[in-house]
């Protein structure tokens, strides 16, 4: 048995579970922001004050991969998958290098570059990732402030069809940038492009991202749901796209790795759906399997 197979069976030991009904449960959070730690305390404040969420990062590491490892050590999450967002083209390089060289320290993250609408060479930057081992692109069309179906985004996502895996906030009521009907667009435009389109496909417009999203290609992670639909609703969603696209996140550091498993995995899922949306999905979505 491996250790991640180990680790499992002792937390669902832990959690009451009988010996004999223990199971190898296996998790990747495939949505997790990090920060240098010099300025993850500012930059986790900054991110509470946008959604206007109080932020409780669980641990005085806060907003750093330290913080978050530390937080995913109790559970079967074995792999996070990092990120951090660029609101200014000229930050791109040092952010990628940044993700970059905390994934070489820490083998348990995968990282994905950050990139600008405004960013001057987006296939040069692109291959510079890819040689340090970032293995997708994340976006943020409400920070960076940009139509996610921008003229300039659409030649990235030209270039990462066929090529990079895409994880892209979707949906706010406040804003029109991520609106679940540009990423329609988006997704018809790029058939072969693998995206993550985050929050059910949009955050706080859960209903228009069902209406827009429900039979277009592509998976949903369910990040930064549970709090605003609760347990059933987030259930039900999960069984309309289908546990075969519904990816684990927990938004990190806006809420705790292992407070969002343990919520998610008592929603009364089958073994064979936690499966797939804990752990084999996300493979998929890295090109893995």
């Amino acid at each position: 048995m491996s250790k991640a197979a180990k680790d499992a069976k002792e937390f669902a030991l832990c959690r009451g579970v009988k010996e004999d009904e223990a199971t190898t449960m296996r998790a990747i959070d495939i949505h997790c922001h990090i920060y240098p730690a010099k300025i993850a305390s500012r930059a986790v404040e900054s991110v509470g004050d946008f959604y206007q969420i109080p932020m409780d990062c669980a641990n005085e590491r806060g907003g750093t991969a330290e913080g978050l490892l530390e937080v995913c050590k109790t559970t079967p999450i074995e792999r996070c998958v990092i990120y951090s967002v660029a609101t200014r083209a000229d930050q791109v390089p040092s952010i990628n290098d940044f993700i970059a060289k905390t994934c070489e320290e820490h083998p348990e993250l995968t990282g994905f570059m950050t990139l600008h609408q405004d960013f001057a060479d987006p296939e040069a930057e692109i291959a510079r990732a890819e040689t340090m081992g970032l293995r997708g692109i994340k976006l943020h069309p409400d920070t960076q402030q940009v139509d996610m179906d921008d003229p300039r985004l659409m030649r990235i996502y030209e270039i990462a069809e066929g090529r990079l895996p895409m994880v892209i906030h979707c949906g706010d009521y406040r804003y029109d940038y991520s609106h679940p009907r540009r990423m329609k667009r988006i997704l018809q435009a790029f058939p072969n492009l693998v995206v993550d389109a985050a929050h059910f496909g949009g955050w706080s417009v859960f209903d228009l991202a069902l209406e827009y999203l429900k039979d277009e290609n592509c998976f949903f992670d369910m990040s930064s749901s549970l709090a605003m639909l609760g347990g059933e609703r987030t259930k039900e969603l999960c069984r309309i796209y289908g546990c075969d696209r519904i990816l684990f996140g927990s938004d990190y550091p806006m809420w705790s790795p292992a407070e969002e498993f343990e919520i998610f995995t008592n929603l009364g899922f089958t073994e064979s759906e936690l499966e797939d949306m804990l752990y084999n999905n996300a493979l998929r979505f890295l090109g893995e399997r």
